[in-house]
Order: structure tokens, then sequence, then C-alpha cells
């Protein structure tokens, strides 16, 4: 049986942009997948500092009038990203969406980072897929009773493109999980940049970071953290630790497996939730890249519209 797609062109008419999405929601089953009081996520992207290409907070004000209209509580969120950027830890990613409109009196709803404070607030997920028989998930997603993903389609360096399969795959994990659909190895350490100052091993729960004193720093006598790749189980919370950026993501898996690491985390994102998810995707400002750069390149073609479909793989 076919997937039901609906499509919502850009063209204005006697209808707004903003009419045509609450008519899409409509359409839908939104009302059916919602009881009262259950907690309804709003996966987005915040976009990076300097971006502009993210969807525009008015648009999450109709999905919210929508949620409330059905008696369900949502809330606007995303993930912490692995690289050390304006999104990294939970308070500068907070900031950023405030920077780019996305404040209470617009969208009427509060924002979480669902993977918490440092991006290890997770919830493994058992999915026995080829690539992993676990998944790590934000905690605050997992535990939704609806999930709604937004996502802008846009290129994207390794998975090609991104749109909804990427808002949940990569979205939808924790700190843990990116890294490992990124990296086969644990982090390395740059010891020309490393201070000594030994936060890192403060933070690792499995001890697997040592203080020695490396060949290049004898003269000088300078310790420098060395990562045990036997005992690292890819946190990652090292990378977020480090003031001077020397714990380096080894970004070495190759592009064929990051996809199908990244959908088995898209299953593992949904698995819980069923039939209560809802996707949509903006086909506006196409640009080459990822929203998580810090700028905005000229869109590869013209805006589209917006697709939604109860079927991630359909849009």
């Amino acid at each position: 049986m076919k997937s039901v797609v609906f499509f919502s062109d850009l063209k204005v008419g006697s209808k707004t942009l903003l009419n045509k999405l609450d008519t899409l929601l409509e359409r839908t089953n939104l009302k059916e997948k919602i009881k009262e009081r259950d907690l309804v996520a709003i996966k987005l992207h915040f976009g990076e500092r300097g971006n502009t290409a993210f969807i525009r907070p008015i648009f999450f004000r109709r999905i919210v009038d929508q949620v409330k209209q059905y008696k369900g509580k949502p809330f606007l969120t995303d993930t912490n990203t692995l690289y050390i950027g304006t999104r990294g830890e939970a308070i500068s990613h907070l900031t950023t969406a405030y920077q780019n409109g996305f404040v209470y009196s617009v969208v009427d709803a509060p924002l979480l980072i669902s993977d918490g404070l440092r991006g290890n607030s997770a919830v493994k997920v058992t999915i026995d897929k080829p690539c992993f028989k676990t998944v790590s998930i934000a905690h605050a997603i997992y535990m939704a009773d609806v999930l709604i993903s937004v996502a802008h389609f846009k290129g994207h360096e390794l998975s090609g493109f991104g749109g909804t399969l990427k808002n949940l795959g990569m979205g939808c994990a924790s700190r843990e999980g990116k890294l490992s659909q990124h990296s086969n190895i644990s982090p390395k350490v740059k010891t020309k940049i490393c201070k000594g100052c030994e936060l890192c091993l403060t933070t690792c729960a499995q001890e697997a970071i040592s203080m020695l004193l490396s060949k290049k720093e004898i003269e000088s006598k300078r310790m420098t953290a060395l990562i045990d790749s036997k005992k690292c189980i890819g946190c990652g919370e090292c990378i977020l630790t480090c003031p001077t950026g020397a714990v380096q993501i080894q970004w070495n898996e190759t592009v064929p497996i990051f996809q199908k690491k990244m959908v088995e985390h898209a299953y593992g994102a949904v698995e819980k939730k069923k039939e209560k998810v809802l996707y949509i995707n903006f086909l506006t400002q196409i640009s080459p890249a990822c929203d998580c750069w810090g700028y905005s390149d000229t869109p590869i073609v013209g805006d589209i519209g917006i697709l939604c479909s109860e079927d991630p793989v359909a849009i």
C-alpha cells in the first residue's frame, strides 16, 4: 500500500503559507495521535548562530497551536551537537535558539534540549540491526508521548541531503549516538594543544584517560592526555569538556556505513512511538550544506513547498 503524502506549494493565492500549514496539519491524523495531556516533542533544528536558512519560528507557532487545540502539551526540542559550536551544550544551544527568534512570545511553547546539559542524558534503545544492537537516543525525545519531526530539507556533506531521516537519526541521538555514527574509533588527543589541565580525566566515567609525558614534550616535561581506546565507550564527554579543543573526533566513517548507522538511529528514535509520529519537511531555502554551518549559501534550487506524511521514507 502506497503511503499518503500531503503537499502544499508556496503560491499564496487566497491562502498564506501559514494557512496552508494549518490545512496540512488538519488533513493528517494528528488529532488522533494526541491524547489529552500528552507530552508532544516538536523536533526541529534551531540553526547555528549566523545561519539564516532554518525554518522560521512563526511556522512552529502554528504547529504548537494545533497541538494545544488537541489538548496536548507541546515543546520545541533539539539535541546538542557533537562538535563544539554554538550548540555544543544546552546553555549555548538555548542562547542560540533565542537569538534566532525561538522565544516564548513567538512560539508559545517551552524549549528543551532533549539530551540534557552536556548531551549525555540518553536512553539505550534495543534495535538489533546490522550496525547496532542498541542505539543511544536523547532522553526527552524517548520519553515524549508524541513526536512531530519538522525538518528543513537541504544538502548534507555525508548523507547527501538532510531531511526527515537525518532529523531523526542524527537529530534525536545523544552525543554518544552521534559519535558512533561519525566514527568507528575513540577520539584522539592532539598533544600540541593539550594544556594538561586534566579536566577530561574528571569527566571520564570509564577511566579511559591518563596523563603521560609524550616523546615530543620530554624537554618541557609537560604532561598530556592519552585516551585508551580499549576502555573508551565513545560517549564524547571529553570532547565537550576540553577547553582547548585538543580532544578531537576522528571523522573516519565511510559514507555508506554512516548512512546505515544514521537510519538505524532513526529507527530507534521512533520505535517506541509507533503510530504517534508525524513527519513534516520544509522544502524552502534548500541550501547546499547543513544548517549546522554558521552561514547559509545560495539555495541550489528554488523553494518548492511543504510535505507532510506518516511515513518518513515517503518524504
